[in-house]
């Protein structure tokens, strides 16, 4: 059974947004859709050098929809909810799936954006639920194919 969305997740969302509005964020997430292709560390110290603005770009994005993720893993956010309006989520693992594994071994962090990729997963699952393909067309979109 479904948990009944809340006030209180109402305004997490809206409060999510507006912090996603701030400046220095918002050319974050810029620059992370137009430009951050890496699928191996290799690929990613070229792109995202330690001290370098595209890192700490990449660090602002990923930790973002970590901390949201994190709400929605601690039952804090109503997953349903965010679901029907929070697809920058799944747009964002998307875009570090691949990379992902490897970070993980870089880092020997096995829970490395943990909670992003728990949430985009069943995220995905949600999507193509509600519409059969949607989730592969959604994937293909922004991978480029």
């Amino acid at each position: 059974m479904e948990q009944q969305s809340t006030y209180d997740d109402v305004n997490l969302i809206l409060r999510l947004y507006e912090l996603r509005r701030e400046a220095k964020l918002r050319h974050a997430r810029e620059w992370m859709a137009k430009n951050f292709k890496a699928s191996t560390m290799e690929q990613f110290q070229e792109l995202c050098p330690l001290g370098s603005d595209n890192n700490a770009y990449f660090r602002m994005v990923v930790s973002y929809w970590e901390m949201v993720a994190s709400f929605i893993t601690a039952g804090v956010l109503n997953q349903e909810l965010f679901f029907q309006s929070g697809g920058e989520l799944l747009f964002t693992y998307e875009k570090v799936r691949d990379l992902l594994p490897h970070a993980r071994q870089a880092f020997q962090s096995p829970f490395y954006l943990k909670n992003l990729e728990t949430v985009a997963e069943g995220f995905a699952k949600w999507t193509d639920k509600r519409s059969p393909g949607s989730f592969a067309a959604f994937q293909a979109r922004v991978r480029g194919n």
